[in-house]
């Protein structure tokens, strides 16, 4: 029989630090590291655990003694409940160093590498409203506050149109307002919900596989276009025409509503046929005079603004002349590579996802850039010796990977070709320190350069520049 994880209450508990996954740090009274999800460095705090393990325990803090200086009022009446933005309550300032420090601590331990004086990390000038795309789940069974549960009135509207609750995949959090994402989001999913709900229009049930309206998809771009994707698990036109009209005729601003029938177990729309209701089938995003067409399976950085910053970084870091071969591993929709390209002789961009890269050709096209070739494959089969013969030996190699990192048998092709520049643009430093051990024999970081796309949350991109050593 499995041991029952008996709770334990630790008191006076200092915060000292923040850590992996947006969760706070303090030490049991036996030394072992409690990692806490609802506290802030310099909290003083009575603590429960809620797992033990070898290593160290998880917990809540149930009784703040002393309240940390870093603290600040959370901006959203969902925070603590809705998982999305864990750091509301830390100061944006305290944020950034936080940030900042996991970067250059995962470089030094995990990657154990000399490093130079990393530079200071680039803030994100709106802290709120800076997403650009957002999706809210349908369903007909929301998550009950506690004070709900507690109060003796029956519960009758128990429609919801908002975020999973994390851990539990079939309980939506309503949302009053989401500070993520600029109007007309709010106004948007808030209309959505109203008018299904006096229709009644059934909302979706996942346990049972039933409803109607199952997602709402809303992307709004710098060019002031915006795209309302619903997703429908089933195929009812007499109740989904009427949504659909109603939405358009009340936020004529729309220029892309669209749909889709999906009645498979999971959400993801990626091998669903899009349904175009009104105005175009995408929207574009603008970017340094380039045009990016974004149609609804289309990935492009969530933060417009800081994925500009976060580009002008990178181009940098690849000191381009004009005369250099680039390769740009990992290239989505070519946004790097085609940002890149006019300091560029040529930029060869790779990707696994065949759709990505039809984007990619069509947004060079759409901006007349004749410098730029796209390929799809798998990374470690694709990027190989008879490749580079065939396009040529890079001066430069940027790389975009995913989360993961690279798979090894990339890094050891990096190593081989040996170009005089790699640019590592990472959304994940733990991995990207990993890599760079295995690099670090061969290539000698210049430059390291976080950058801050999402606020209000642990998430950090990075840049890093290595030079092939002599």
């Amino acid at each position: 029989m499995r041991k029952k994880n008996r709770r334990q209450k630790f008191e006076q508990v200092e915060v000292t630090d923040a850590g992996a996954k947006g969760k706070s740090i303090g030490k049991a009274p036996d030394g072992r590291v409690i990692f806490l999800s609802n506290a802030v460095p310099g909290d003083v705090v009575d603590v429960l655990t809620t797992k033990k393990r070898r290593a160290y325990f998880e917990g809540i803090a149930t009784d703040f003694h002393v309240l940390s200086d870093k603290r600040t009022s959370p901006e959203c009446s969902h925070f603590g409940v809705c998982g999305g933005c864990k750091w509301q309550h830390m100061g944006y300032e305290h944020q950034l160093y936080f940030k900042q420090k996991e970067v250059e601590n995962n470089l030094r331990r995990i990657g154990n590498l000399e490093l130079p004086e990393i530079s200071p990390i680039k803030g994100s000038a709106k802290q709120y409203f800076y997403r650009n795309k957002m999706e809210f789940s349908f369903s007909d069974s929301r998550w009950l506050t506690q004070e709900e549960i507690d109060s003796d009135t029956e519960i009758e509207d128990r429609n919801a149109l908002g975020f999973h609750i994390p851990g539990m995949w079939d309980k939506i959090l309503d949302i009053e307002k989401c500070h993520l994402q600029e109007n007309p989001s709010n106004a948007i999913r808030l209309e959505v919900k109203k008018f299904a709900t006096e229709n009644g229009l059934p909302f979706f049930n996942p346990r049972k596989q039933e409803g109607l309206l199952r997602t709402l998809m809303i992307r709004t771009a710098s060019t002031g276009e915006i795209m309302v994707l619903f997703q429908f698990f089933e195929d009812n036109e007499p109740q989904r025409e009427p949504l659909l009209n109603h939405i358009q005729e009340q936020f004529p601003e729309i220029t892309s509503l669209l749909y889709v029938i999906n009645q498979k177990q999971n959400d993801t729309i990626y091998d669903q046929e899009i349904i175009c209701h009104s105005g175009q089938d995408h929207i574009f995003e603008e970017m340094e005079g380039l045009r990016f067409k974004i149609n609804a399976k289309s990935f492009y950085q969530t933060n417009s603004e800081q994925a500009y910053e976060l580009y002008k970084v990178t181009r940098e870091f690849a000191g381009l002349t004009g005369n250099e071969l680039v390769y740009d591993l990992y290239t989505g929709t070519g946004t790097i590579a085609q940002f890149v390209s006019k300091k560029a002789k040529k930029v060869i961009g790779v990707e696994s996802v065949p759709e990505a890269i039809e984007d990619a050709k069509a947004n060079a096209l759409l901006n007349n850039i004749s410098n730029t070739e796209f390929f799809v494959g798998d990374m470690k089969n694709v990027f190989n010796d008879s490749f580079i013969e065939e396009h040529g030996h890079p001066d430069v190699i940027i790389t975009d990977p995913p989360r993961d990192g690279m798979h090894k048998m990339v890094v050891e092709q990096l190593l081989q070709v040996a170009p005089k520049r790699i640019v590592y643009v990472s959304c994940n430093s733990a991995t990207q320190a990993r890599d760079l051990a295995l690099m670090k024999d061969d290539y000698q970081v210049i430059k390291v350069q976080p950058v801050d796309m999402f606020p209000q949350t642990h998430h950090v991109e990075n840049v890093v520049l290595l030079e092939k050593r002599v």
